[in-house]
């Protein structure tokens, strides 16, 4: 069952985020940092902490939708995060602050540019569908 919210589970959350504003935690997927939720809970927790989350207002959370047992569940979720301390990695330590700094600039310029494309897309998109208009009118 969802760890969160007690619905039967669908999938496994990362308890502790494995990405925060578009960076790694350090956290990884592993024992310590896995629990069983629901999709309903996966999504709106997204990449929250979980104790903000669940007593929150995101859409779907489970303090909102108010499941049986919530307190108790709160409970054994603190219990988890203190049975085992996950395993977090600071990349930059391993690579090197200067290494790590540039790998993320570059991995945000490749963003940016994916932005940029997709913009470009829809506005071709665009002039092609305006494109075929016209000329079917002129035929």
């Amino acid at each position: 069952m969802c760890a969160y919210c007690g619905d039967a589970k669908t999938e496994w959350d990362h308890f502790r985020p494995i990405v925060k504003n578009r960076q790694p935690t350090g956290y990884i997927t592993e024992i310590a940092n896995l629990v069983p939720s629901c999709g309903k809970c996966n999504q709106s927790k997204g990449n929250k902490d979980w104790h903000q989350w669940i007593n929150g207002t995101a859409q779907l959370c489970p303090r909102l939708r108010r499941p049986a047992g919530l307190e108790e569940r709160i409970s054994r979720l603190k219990a988890y995060e203190l049975w085992r301390k996950p395993i977090k990695i600071d990349y930059a330590d391993i690579f090197g602050k200067e290494d790590w700094a540039n790998h993320l600039n570059r991995l945000e310029r490749i963003l940016q540019l994916m932005q940029e494309a997709e913009n470009d897309a829809r506005n071709l998109r665009d002039i092609a569908r305006r494109h075929l208009e016209t000329k079917h009118k002129l035929d």
